[in-house]
């Protein structure tokens, strides 16, 4: 019976075109047929234990608290309840919510606007040798925290900062930078722009430059070429890009705070404030921490969702 078993192995593996199996590995193969989830279950047993502890129970433990009453604000304590997320509907924190979401999308769209042309300029046009050089005086400000990188900004934007004394030796009139919008969003664009850069140089150098060569030989013009073959082509990573500056620009806590001063409060620094400021509202902290995690949620899922249709699309 084993030599007939060898010679159905051989026969096998001569039309598989893989080595014959050995009569001591069929209790392995049997073992791998009966329990094929084991081997996948162990490689993934350390970062799933590290998802749950960091991760998915702290979740869980800001979802109690959301659902906990608070008595100072009229709730009725004991059981569990909504009251926390109906306390979000007031128009002060939607005005809260808004200007957090006005930040995000502003920071996404300048990163996207500045980030562009020097990810095409670096992928597409600057010489080889020097991509690698280019790419890394990008990523340096990311070896540094982030903030000092908003402190070296108040030193900049300040009143007797440098971006008035230059104004000044130009006979210009200053400006109250410091504590402002602008001074928001220069400082979010000037810590997420590696970002953008990173990605869609990642994606421009994949690009087909057939397509573009093609494009102009039929006598497209460079703006019909860009619109109609790069974007196209760079669309999926434009979409993670932007979504990737959106979720870390609207979850950014040192720059507004540090920049934009008491008047520019966003869900991030609300958050601070129910947990560790003077109201101590856990529950309320807990249900607008849940916001930003809804938020980013939805965020991946679109990505996952219509990213990816993009990408077999083209």
């Amino acid at each position: 019976m084993d030599a007939v078993y060898r010679m159905q192995d051989f026969q096998d593996s001569v039309k598989c075109d893989r080595p014959p199996r050995l009569p001591q590995d069929r209790p392995v193969l049997r073992y791998r047929a009966r329990m094929p989830w084991l081997q996948p279950l162990l490689l993934l047993a350390p970062a799933g234990l590290w998802l749950v502890l960091l991760l998915v129970f702290p979740t869980l433990l800001l979802l109690e608290l959301s659902l906990i009453p608070d008595f100072r604000l009229g709730q009725v304590p004991g059981a569990y309840g909504v009251g926390n997320y109906l306390t979000l509907l007031d128009p002060l924190y939607l005005k809260v919510v808004g200007r957090s979401l006005f930040y995000a999308c502003g920071t996404t769209l300048l990163c996207l606007l500045l980030g562009f042309p020097v990810s095409y300029w670096i992928a597409l046009l600057a010489p080889r040798r020097w991509r690698s050089l280019l790419l890394l005086g990008f990523v340096l400000p990311l070896w540094t925290s982030s903030l000092l990188r908003a402190y070296a900004w108040i030193t900049i934007l300040r009143p007797s900062g440098v971006l008035n004394s230059f104004l000044g030796w130009l006979h210009l009139p200053g400006q109250t930078w410091l504590n402002s919008t602008p001074a928001i969003f220069i400082g979010m664009t000037y810590s997420f722009l590696p970002y953008m850069v990173l990605i869609l140089y990642a994606t421009l150098e994949k690009l087909d430059r057939r397509l573009l060569e093609a494009a102009a030989d039929l006598g497209a013009k460079p703006s019909q070429t860009f619109w109609q073959v790069t974007v196209p082509q760079t669309l999926p990573g434009i979409v993670a890009a932007g979504l990737l500056v959106f979720i870390s620009a609207l979850g950014d806590f040192v720059v507004p705070d540090l920049l934009g001063g008491s008047s520019s409060m966003t869900v991030p620094r609300l958050v601070y404030q129910q947990f560790l400021g003077a109201t101590r509202n856990w529950g309320l902290g807990s249900s607008l921490s849940l916001l930003l995690i809804g938020a980013v949620g939805v965020g991946i899922w679109l990505l996952l969702r219509f990213g990816d249709r993009q990408s077999d699309a083209l």
